[in-house]
């Protein structure tokens, strides 16, 4: 007897997993500016195209790790 609909429940991609299935499969590329991989020099290029796309983002918000 199933619970839940098909297609529903099961595995879970994780957050990452699904990021790279974006770049993969779409070209599109989700990336934090915090983001640990990234050096000093990448994490300021993201923070350029983010302003340079979606405008200054707002004094005091919460970064989240």
């Amino acid at each position: 007897m199933r619970f839940t609909p098909k297609g529903y429940g099961g595995h879970r991609r994780d957050p990452d997993q699904v990021k790279r299935d974006g770049w993969h499969e779409q070209g599109l590329l989700a990336v934090s500016v915090d983001d640990q991989r990234l050096t000093w020099p990448e994490r300021e290029l993201v923070e350029q195209l983010g302003t340079k796309l979606y405008g200054p983002r707002p004094a005091g918000e919460v970064r989240h790790a």
